[in-house]
């Protein structure tokens, strides 16, 4: 089966479903929450395949329904990750082995499954677990999730057929061969997306590495069914090793073991931080100096322009800072407008977010649903306090919060005088947007101020219909933010149409979902071979 040469076709994007009202997938996934939400799961730690009950028991809750146990998790700690890193080293010798072509049919094999089998499954976990809404838990769990493994049978493809060049002569072969890096991979995953839980395996193993995957507490039911549904299309047992538990324990084990060969990170600025100063510890410990990729914060704009279509910019303010309630680390969270459209744009913006239904994921209404746990409540509610207390700044729509059933904050703006009032400045990962009303001859100066504020650089956009303005501030901008839109919210990337990823304090910008990332996980070896070797150590130029 390995004599051929054979390339995965380019693949599409999986086409998202509308959930209208009367629509066959409406029906299925009302009856597929309805029944997930009236079982509890048992989530186990699973190492080399097998499933390991620690006894250490923790819950997993829905943040729409905080006293609504949705499934029990055994913790892993130091004792699991040590024998999951042993396994995983295990496991490697065979699967690197395996033919790339053999690895991606196992990743089209799980793409399948999520499109068809398991869709709503995936759907209503994301949904229950991490309380998004069923247009936001489509576009992730199924259809990203799918992009991502399709798009990465397709991107290896375009990977290993590359080799290098041949002399005229004839006189040797050169070839490149694509090792997996030698040991075993950490991945961290976030609870907002699901598809990134699986991204950051999917990308690893399909290039024939091994994963200790470290999943979010709070997205642990849409990462089971995804460990699930991985080993069900044939994934070889400790290939990828699945601990929920502290980061802290899991982490510290596996950055001191000598085998640590990389890091796949998605998450805060302050962790990936903490691991990469964790990681220059340890670096005389290692075989290999590891690869390091990872996605962080994001302070991430909205900027205007005077001849901006002001109807098309309330809609991407709205939606980019409130959609997932502004979960996503490229939620729009701080605005740029100018004074002269500033009042009939206010107007909009107050009547459409004080008219957004804020509520429950399982009534279909709510645009706007719980963030995700209390912690996270408490931290969005001190930036909103703050704001209310401030003298330069006001709320000018929302404000309140609501944690007696489920962790709920209103949507709010925040008009404020001061370009570096700290909601301007901080990450805060929810639904509050701030924004600074400038002078319109101001243009440039506060372009200025807007790439020099924020420490992130993830993503941002420009509205305007003059050509000018928006070369203007593609030119100025252009290291503010990895993903930059003209005319249209920063969030919802499409997978190989808009590259994910920031740099500064957003992380390493190796774009998911491209060759960019793959190849990070792969340590090339050139061959030479030499079909007509020399037999004297002498040169034409020294005869006489």
């Amino acid at each position: 089966m390995n004599n051929g040469i054979f390339c995965f076709p380019k693949p599409r994007n999986e086409p998202t479903k509308n959930y209208a009202p009367g629509s066959v997938e409406r029906k299925l996934m009302r009856k597929k929450l309805s029944r997930q939400e009236k079982i509890k799961v048992e989530i186990p730690v699973i190492i080399g395949g097998k499933e390991v009950r620690t006894g250490k028991i923790r819950e997993v809750t829905m943040p729409c329904d905080h006293g609504h146990v949705l499934a029990i998790y055994h913790e892993a700690g130091p004792k699991e990750t040590e024998l999951a890193i042993k396994e995983a080293l295990l496991a490697k010798k065979e699967w690197e082995s395996l033919h790339w072509t053999e690895r991606c049919a196992v990743m089209l094999k799980v793409a399948e499954l999520i499109s068809n089998k398991y869709r709503y499954l995936l759907n209503a976990a994301t949904m229950l677990g991490q309380a998004k809404n069923v247009h936001q838990a489509e576009i992730d769990a199924a259809c990203e999730s799918i992009d991502f493994l399709r798009f990465g049978a397709y991107q290896a493809s375009y990977i290993y057929q590359w080799q290098p060049l041949q002399p005229h002569e004839y006189d040797c072969v050169n070839k490149m061969e694509y090792r997996p890096l030698e040991g075993f991979v950490l991945t961290i995953s976030p609870f907002n997306f699901t598809a990134i839980a699986l991204s950051l395996n999917s990308s690893v193993i399909t290039m024939g590495n091994t994963t200790i995957w470290k999943p979010a507490r709070t997205s642990l039911l849409s990462s089971y069914y995804l460990m699930k549904i991985f080993e069900e299309a044939g994934l070889p047992p400790g290939v990828i090793n699945f601990l929920p538990g502290p980061g802290s324990e899991i982490s510290e084990v596996a950055l001191r073991n000598t085998n640590f060969a990389g890091l796949h990170f998605t998450g805060s600025t302050d962790t990936f931080n903490t691991l990469w100063k964790k990681l220059g510890e340890n670096i005389s410990k290692y075989k290999n100096y590891p690869r390091i990729v990872g996605e962080t914060g994001g302070k991430d704009f909205i900027f205007a322009h005077y001849s901006a279509d002001i109807h098309a910019l309330a809609t991407a303010l709205v939606r980019g800072a409130f959609e997932y309630q502004g979960q996503k680390c490229s939620a729009a969270s701080r605005a740029y407008i100018p004074k002269s459209i500033w009042k009939k744009l206010r107007e909009i913006l107050v009547d459409w977010t004080k008219n957004l239904s804020v509520g429950d994921v399982r009534d279909f209404k709510n645009f706007v649903n719980a963030v995700i746990d209390e912690a996270s409540y408490k931290k969005i509610m001190g930036y909103i306090e703050k704001a209310k207390t401030s003298p330069n700044a006001k709320i000018i729509v929302g404000g309140n919060g609501d944690k007696r059933t489920g962790y709920y904050v209103e949507p709010t703006i925040i008009e404020t005088n001061d370009p570096n009032f700290l909601t301007m400045n901080e990450e805060i990962f929810g639904p509050v947007l701030t924004i600074f009303v400038y002078e319109d001859e101001r243009f440039e100066e506060t372009l200025t101020l807007c790439d020099s504020t924020s420490s992130y650089g993830l993503t941002g956009s420009i509205f305007a219909k003059d050509r000018k303005a928006i070369e203007k501030a593609a030119k100025i901008l252009r290291y503010a933010a990895g993903n930059f839109y003209i005319n249209d919210k920063p969030t919802g990337a499409v997978v190989c149409q808009q590259p994910f990823g920031g740099a500064r304090a957003s992380g390493t910008n190796d774009k998911a979902g491209t060759y960019l990332n793959l190849i990070r996980w792969i340590s090339p070896r050139t061959i030479k071979e030499n079909l007509n070797p020399p037999t004297h150590w002498s040169y034409p130029f020294l005869e006489k």
